[in-house]
């Protein structure tokens, strides 16, 4: 049987002495060719220097691994918060006669200006006749209301608010309203 084994795994210059090394190792050592000792050595450290090097990136990629699916885990909570928060936050419609109504619907690219009510036609208009972003009262002004009153202004900068949250104007940081890009 040793010598079937031995004739599938040693090479053929090693297996005229594989017998003799199984009754008396230190013999065979003293047989052996220092150089080929040199190089089985040589050739034994490489090998354990490679295993070292790929264990470490075994470890690093284990843990890279690791942060990875942290990292899945986290986005997928953050997604779920975001989608739950937008859920809540969208308006809901009101009912008329029973059913849903929106009367200023989201401005989508899908979505016509047809589909507002005519104040809001007009406002969407005067925003884009202006040359550049404009204040409520230069929208007032063009539409023909009373902006030397505060109270006939608020509910003009109110429909340019709701037309800003539905996506229709985009509202500057210094409070003037422009179209969206």
């Amino acid at each position: 049987m040793l010598s079937t084994v031995s004739a599938w795994v040693t090479p053929p210059s090693v297996r005229w002495f594989l017998p003799m090394a199984v009754e008396r190792p230190s013999t065979i050592r003293r047989m052996l060719d220092p150089e080929l000792l040199e190089q089985i050595t040589a050739r034994r450290a490489e090998l354990d220097g490679l295993e070292e090097q790929l264990a470490k990136q075994l470890a690093q990629v284990r843990a890279e691994r690791d942060e990875l699916a942290v990292a899945e885990r986290v986005l997928e909570r953050v997604s779920e918060q975001l989608a739950d928060e937008r859920a809540s936050a969208a308006p809901a419609p009101g009912q008329v006669g029973g059913r849903p109504v929106m009367l200023i619907p989201h401005g989508t690219p899908d979505v016509e200006e047809t589909v507002l009510p005519p104040d809001y036609q007009r406002i969407l208009a005067a925003v884009r006749q202006a040359a550049g972003p404009v204040m409520a009262r230069q929208v007032g002004e063009m539409l023909g209301v009373d902006v030397t009153q505060r109270a006939k202004l608020e509910p003009l900068r109110g429909r340019l608010v709701r037309l800003v949250d539905r996506g229709w104007l985009r509202k500057l940081p210094d409070g003037r309203f422009t179209t969206r890009l």
